[in-house]
């Protein structure tokens, strides 16, 4: 029996808090609410969350900052940040925090279970095979396990990816020395919302330099096209194995 993704709805309105826990719910979803920050770590202490929905704008430690704290401890857990100012800047940080997708207040029920349901598929582990050796890409300094969706460090430590992290070097590792698009690289992220998203594409590859480049200031792994987009040139050999 499949057990359900547990999700959490952190919010300081009692009235978005229910709506959004009881729609997911009845979509049979396991679902935890908090009122804020300490609340939520007390879920966080008693449980793990597969997928954080956060409010932006919450008095104390606000949602960017829960973003950061979780992003921060490596978790994989999911983010979906919930914020009633859809601008450019609002979306580009919680991207660059670390945040997997955002949704506008007021939001249609369907939209978020769609995209809390593409989070959830996109941070989904599966099970280990048993029949072949792991799938893994060496990407500049690091090798990206396909099978397990992780990144590991040449220390054999793992280094903390985003679901949304790992589509964007998913994508590249199916396509070495090939020129990816922004918009390639939306679909791969499985959303696409005008330039706002195109130039949050920029900031995570950004991030994504920072984790697998020698250095991230003189990128060799993921180089910029001009106009065009980016490509992967795998080192060596490189490729899948």
């Amino acid at each position: 029996m499949t057990t359900a993704a547990h999700i959490a709805v952190v919010d300081d309105d009692p009235d978005v808090r229910s709506a959004v826990a009881d729609y997911l719910m009845r979509n049979g979803f396991a679902v935890s609410v908090a009122d804020g920050a300490d609340a939520f770590r007390a879920i966080l202490a008693e449980r793990a969350v597969d997928l954080a929905i956060l409010d932006i704008n919450m008095p104390g430690d606000d949602g960017l900052m829960l973003a950061r704290e979780l992003r921060g401890q490596g978790t994989r857990t999911g983010i979906i940040m919930l914020t009633a100012n859809d601008g450019e800047i609002d979306r580009v940080i919680g991207l660059e925090i670390g945040a997997d997708d955002y949704v506008a207040k007021p939001w249609s029920s369907r939209e978020l279970l769609a995209r809390v349901r593409a989070v959830l598929r996109r941070a989904a582990v599966p099970a280990p095979e048993s029949s072949a050796a792991p799938r893994e890409v060496a990407m500049g300094k690091c090798r990206l396990n396909l099978s397990a969706r992780r990144l590991y460090a040449a220390d054999g430590s793992e280094v903390p990816l985003t679901a949304g992290e790992f589509d964007l070097l998913s994508a590249f590792a199916a396509s070495p020395r090939r020129v990816l698009s922004r918009d390639q690289l939306l679909d791969a992220l499985g959303s696409h919302d005008g330039e706002a998203f195109d130039r949050a594409i920029d900031n995570r590859i950004t991030r994504i330099r920072r984790k697998i480049e020698r250095e991230p200031a003189n990128p060799s792994a993921i180089r910029t096209v001009r106009g065009a987009g980016y490509v992967f040139e795998p080192e060596g050999e490189g490729g899948a194995r």
